[in-house]
């Protein structure tokens, strides 16, 4: 494990780096693309878990996967930024993020993980990405301000209580 600034990250086999941990307070941020002389590639597990100053992150297009509760916890937050280059959103991402009001999910994103934005209670509006096939059990559970959601019909699996305690109309298919 290596420091820059406030973030602890590691090397990866591929010669990129993850950030692992944040240890700063800021309320916005702007996650660097390279550290070390490293590209960052990768937002590891729990990395900013419980930053609750955290109120908006904007993720670099060299970042391609988002670990498991990257976010968790982080209640003020309310506008992150995604590039298009992440291609996974790992199980609880952004759970518990009670201000996150909107997300636009990357065109390239296959599947949302399980319990992704469960307990986001001020998410209104979310945009599901054609290439998605798979939703999480619980991904949406409790997002109790959606009020409309889009299914593409690329979507071949959504697990159970997905969208439970959500008052979203569901439109599958575009339709």
């Amino acid at each position: 494990m290596k420091k820059y600034k406030d973030f602890i990250y590691r090397l990866l086999d591929n010669g990129t780096a993850e950030i692992t941990v944040y240890q700063g307070n800021a309320t916005e941020l702007e996650i660097p693309d390279t550290i070390g002389g490293y590209s960052v590639t990768s937002i590891g597990i729990d990395a900013f878990k419980y930053c609750g100053k955290l109120e908006s992150i904007t993720i670099p297009e060299s970042v391609t996967s988002i670990g498991n509760s990257a976010f968790y916890n982080c209640t003020r937050l309310k506008n992150i930024k995604i590039p298009e280059s992440v291609i996974s959103i790992g199980d609880y991402v952004f759970e518990n993020c009670k201000s996150l009001k909107s997300i636009k999910i990357p065109d390239f994103v296959t599947s949302i993980g399980e319990g992704a934005f469960e307990y986001c209670e001020s998410l209104k509006s979310i945009t599901i990405p054609e290439g998605v096939t798979n939703i999480g059990e619980f991904s949406f559970y409790n997002c109790t301000s959606l009020k409309s959601i889009t299914i593409p019909e690329s979507v071949t699996n959504i697990g159970d209580s997905a969208f439970k305690n959500c008052p979203a109309k569901i439109n599958y298919g575009g339709k």
